[in-house]
């Protein structure tokens, strides 16, 4: 397996970019939520998708400038890029039953962000998608213990208060 030895500095903006996407997506998983609880998994999928979609076509109408003539083209993205809609759809149903369970939204996200972890952990190793494979280390490993202890006591522990 390769391993790179050199990493980039860590941007502080980059830093701050994934730390409100996680904000967003606790916010979008309790609106998700919602919606479930007034109707069902389904139908909060298909809103988020469809106010989703709406959103970006506007945004794409606003913004959208023609290539110019001498520019190259750009690759086209492989096939198995398009499954982040499938994905997303199948995320959105799950985190929208989850979030009205016992578990509620704090146990959902933690889970969740467990989840993340573990799996983009396994992607690191064997190269999933093309990235490049990086075998996890002792902190790596740390780092899913600490999730997974944390995510039980939010959930073990928050359910009895």
């Amino acid at each position: 397996m390769t391993q790179t030895t050199s990493s980039p500095r860590l941007n502080p903006l980059h830093l701050a970019a994934a730390f409100g996407s996680g904000c967003l997506l606790t916010l979008m998983v309790h609106f998700n939520g919602m919606l479930a609880h007034y109707g069902n998994a389904m139908f909060s999928s298909w809103t988020a998708h469809g106010t989703g979609t709406v959103a970006a076509l506007i945004y794409l109408a606003i913004l959208y400038k023609k290539p110019k003539s001498g520019e190259i083209a750009k690759p086209k993205a492989p096939l198995w890029a398009y499954l982040g809609g499938v994905v997303g759809a199948a995320i959105v149903m799950l985190t929208s039953s989850a979030v009205n369970s016992p578990l509620a939204l704090s146990g959902t996200i933690a889970l969740g962000l467990g989840g993340q972890v573990i799996f983009s952990l396994a992607a690191d190793l064997w190269g999933f998608f093309g990235l490049p494979r990086r075998r996890p280390d002792a902190r790596d490993l740390c780092a899913v213990a600490l999730i997974l202890g944390g995510s039980a006591l939010i959930i073990l522990v928050g359910r009895a208060a």
